[in-house]
């Protein structure tokens, strides 16, 4: 993607952020969450969210946002691991989302390596986890190199009525 910039996010753009976060959910969760759930999300909702985090100058993790031109098309996290078994070395992919229109066109690998590029220059190793029936995520880090380290856990969201069934993946860094 000759075009493509990748910078960090600011809080100016948290709606384009949200917009991302929504439409990859509702396309690469379809049939895997939901569909109640997943058409009840809400681009407003998740832009009072991103602002309040990116306004946050203390938060620990990096948001990066990916497109071309002015308009942001993708998003990626990372930082210290959340996990409470984690050693102090170890670091996060917390998400990488796209528009549905950029999958398979080079921009989920690039924020990948941006991602990577920025958890080695901090930690030894990193974790993400992925939900456990979404293949096309799965196929995508196993090709990138991570391996699942035998972890699961089911976290519940929207009032109990969504469960998340994730399987966590391991990289060595540096």
């Amino acid at each position: 993607m000759p075009d493509l910039v990748i910078r960090p996010a600011t809080p100016e753009d948290a709606a384009a952020i949200a917009a991302v976060h929504v439409g990859s959910w509702q396309a690469a969760y379809a049939g895997l969450l939901p569909d109640e759930f997943l058409s009840g999300l809400s681009v407003e909702t998740r832009e009072k969210g991103w602002a309040s985090s990116l306004a946050d100058t203390s938060r620990p993790h990096t948001v990066l946002v990916a497109g071309t031109g002015e308009k942001i098309t993708g998003f990626a996290v990372f930082g210290p691991s959340r996990d409470d078994d984690a050693a102090s070395k170890t670091g996060e992919l917390s998400s990488i989302y796209l528009l549905p229109s950029e999958w398979s066109r080079g921009m989920g690998r690039a924020l990948h390596e941006e991602c990577v590029r920025g958890l080695s220059a901090q930690f030894d190793a990193a974790t993400l986890w992925v939900l456990s029936t979404n293949t096309r995520a799965r196929k995508f880090y196993e090709r990138a190199g991570w391996v699942t380290d035998g972890k699961a856990k089911a976290e519940t969201i929207s009032d109990g009525a969504v469960t998340l069934e994730e399987v966590r993946y391991r990289l060595a860094l540096g």
